[in-house]
């Protein structure tokens, strides 16, 4: 078994410029008569806006592959090589005993930053929301016609407090790693997006204030 040695925490804003971002929830959540067909996420105690760990560490591994030219028929990259990065941090998929394993990277859920709290609290005192309504169609095209209308929810003018972490075990290259999942990161702001409905305008973010915290197993404390 590989030895822990040590553990990189890095840590970012998710802003969201221009056009919305697109993290769906559960429609079975709504209440009755709500015309949204596919709803934002949302903290279910204080009804805030979050980004899933889940959809950014999807997201950065599948942007990843593409450039790495990994992956096969719409699977994840599985080959478990000692020298596949995109294996090495991410995880070798369906084979948790690859020369690869285990998976460094954890990638948290990520809540609006203060500022965007405040601003999210503000706007409904004033009956106002963060939440864009937006729907999308299919269109006749023999027709010029839009139909069957899909509502949907969008997240606007909001920033969120991003963390990653990423495990260094016993002959890692810590510093490759931590390159690897910044060039992700970049790929998503500069020519990709996060959540769903990217080619169709919604996910473009900016990840900014990023740094890096090293932390020594010894610095673990509760």
């Amino acid at each position: 078994m590989k030895k822990l040695v040590g553990c990189l925490r890095m840590r970012a804003i998710i802003r969201v410029p221009n056009g919305g971002l697109r993290i769906g929830g559960n429609p079975a959540t709504l209440e009755q008569g709500t015309a949204v067909d596919f709803p934002s996420i949302h903290n279910p105690v204080n009804g805030e806006p979050y980004v899933p760990g889940s959809s950014l560490k999807g997201r950065l591994r599948a942007m990843l592959e593409k450039v790495e030219g990994k992956g096969r028929e719409g699977d994840p990259c599985n080959c478990g090589r000692r020298d596949c990065l995109v294996c090495v941090v991410f995880g070798a998929h369906k084979r948790p005993q690859a020369e690869s394993s285990p998976t460094r990277i954890i990638v948290r859920d990520a809540p609006l930053t203060p500022e965007s709290s405040r601003h999210f609290r503000d706007l409904q005192a004033e009956g106002k929301s963060l939440f864009e309504e937006k729907a999308e169609n299919l269109v006749d095209r023999d027709k010029g016609t839009a139909e069957h209308p899909r509502w949907q929810e969008r997240v606007w003018d909001a920033a969120f407090q991003m963390e990653i972490l990423v495990h260094v075990y016993d002959g890692d290259e810590p510093v490759k790693m931590l390159e690897f999942v910044r060039k992700g990161l970049g790929l998503i702001q500069e020519i990709g997006a996060l959540g769903a409905g990217g080619s169709r305008g919604s996910g473009q973010v900016r990840f900014e204030n990023i740094s890096v915290d090293p932390m020594t197993l010894e610095s673990v404390t509760v």
